[in-house]
Order: C-alpha cells, then sequence, then structure tokens
C-alpha cells in the first residue's frame, strides 16, 4: 500500500548584529518549506545512486512486518484509537513483570505517528515510539490517582486504559472518574502501569513524582517499541489483526 507523507521543515533564519567580534542575535525569522509528493516527480538521480546502498541496508531493518491493523489509527484528545491502544498494551504487557496494574497512562506527546492500516512493519513502530521510554510500574494512593486524573483532564486527555472512564469539563476539569466500574477510593492503593518518562513528572503529571514501590526496568528490551512489537507478532499468532475503538474513556460535558 503506498501511502504519502508531508514534511513541513521549518528553516529559521538568524540575524546577527556584529561590533568588534560581539555578536548579538538581532531578530529571528523563520518560513515554512512543504516538503511533499511534488518532489517525487523529478528525482534527483546522482542523489538515489548515492543512497541506493543505504536504502537496501535501511529496508532490510525497518521493512520486516510485525503484524496487522485492522484500521488506520491516530492520536488526538481527549481520546483516540491509537493511545487507547497503546495504553491497552502496557496493560497487556505487564504480565511479563509480574505485574498487575489496576489502570495504564501513555502519554499522548509521546506518540509520533499514525498507524496504518494493513500490514505493520518495524519501521512502522519505530516512526510512533522513537523514544527510548520504557515501561514502568508503580503505585499511587486513591486520592493521589484522582489528583493523577485532574492532571490529565487539564490538559484535554491522555491515552488511558480500558478500565479507566473519565468525565472532563471543557475548561479541563475533572468531574467524575472510576475504576473497572467503581469509585477510585481515596484511602486504597492503585497500581499504575506507565512509562519511564512520566515517573519523572513529565508532561504536567507530576503526581508520578510521588509514586512508591516503583517497578522501571531499565534494559534496552523493555523499550515501548519492542513491547508494541511483541504485542503485534502475539495478535498476528492468533490470527486476528490488532484493532482498538473509541470507548468513551474520557468524555468531554
Amino acid at each position: 500500500m503506498n501511502r504519502k507523507m508531508t514534511i513541513c521543515v521549518m528553516m529559521p533564519l538568524m540575524l546577527l548584529a556584529s561590533c568588534k567580534q560581539h555578536y548579538e542575535v538581532a531578530a529571528i525569522q523563520r518560513s515554512r518549506i512543504l516538503v511533499d509528493s511534488r518532489y517525487d516527480a523529478q528525482p534527483d538521480q546522482k542523489a538515489a545512486e548515492f543512497l541506493k546502498p543505504y536504502k537496501h541496508q535501511v529496508d532490510s531493518i525497518m521493512g520486516p512486518v510485525v503484524g496487522s491493523s485492522a484500521r488506520y489509527m491516530t492520536v488526538g484528545r481527549p481520546e483516540s484509537e491509537l493511545s487507547n491502544l497503546l495504553a491497552d498494551i502496557l496493560v497487556w504487557a505487564s504480565k511479563n513483570y509480574q505485574e498487575s496494574p489496576d489502570f495504564s497512562v501513555y502519554n499522548m506527546g509521546g506518540v509520533r505517528a499514525d498507524l496504518p492500516k494493513g500490514k505493520v512493519t518495524y519501521g512502522d513502530v519505530l516512526d510512533i515510539a522513537p523514544f527510548e521510554n520504557k515501561i514502568a510500574f508503580t503505585t499511587l494512593s486513591g486520592q493521589e490517582v484522582l489528583d493523577l486524573f485532574a492532571e490529565i483532564a487539564s490538559v484535554g486527555g491522555e491515552g488511558v486504559s480500558h478500565s479507566v472512564r473519565m468525565t472532563i469539563s471543557n475548561d479541563g476539569k475533572l468531574l467524575s472518574a472510576t475504576l473497572n466500574g467503581q469509585p477510585v477510593d481515596p484511602q486504597r492503593d492503585y497500581r499504575v502501569a506507565t512509562i519511564d518518562y512520566l515517573l519523572g513528572g513529565a508532561d504536567k503529571m507530576t503526581t508520578f513524582l510521588k509514586g512508591r514501590n516503583t517497578n522501571a526496568p531499565k534494559d534496552a528490551s523493555n523499550n515501548t517499541r519492542f513491547i508494541i512489537m511483541d504485542y503485534f507478532r502475539d495478535i498476528q499468532q492468533q490470527g486476528r489483526e490488532v484493532d482498538a475503538e473509541i470507548e468513551g474513556r474520557i468524555v468531554v460535558k
């Protein structure tokens, strides 16, 4: 399947004022250069020949198929198919770490590409999860879970797993929240699956800094991209396609 890709390159121009070898930024200007399929109409043959040996090597790494997707999936707030899928994959993978999380959180800012419909390659997954983020687990009190959900509401939503149901307002306030159909109990503890990047309070989820009994393996094999690939392979071995839907996990009222 052919897919078109549009790349927008922002080219900053810095104007410098000089005086006796002293330079200061006087102004910053930028222009937008659209790189799309029009550039394929007249390819540079010399450039193509130069890149040919490297292309073969890259294709051999990025080209292997890891599974199949039932639909095209993108990421967006308050909820989306792709963010739902990635959050659920963290819960799916937890058994390999002797963990049973009550829910998971996957930040939308860490999702850098859409998931194509049909065959999904190593390269597709790498585009989606290009960072060195690794799966992690931590414990939060019920009140801290509510604080975390309030932080998620303040940005309009993040990726949360199937057990979560949240209602938020248009101005980013948490109106209600349940886990597995039950109100969040401020007095009990909850186990959360996420990525190590968020444990540092990134993406305005500072409540994760209060996490306890944290399990955050550092080996490269725990990178989310490999976990995602393992999930796709598992579903493929079952003779199925990977799928996800918008379920009302986060609803804006």
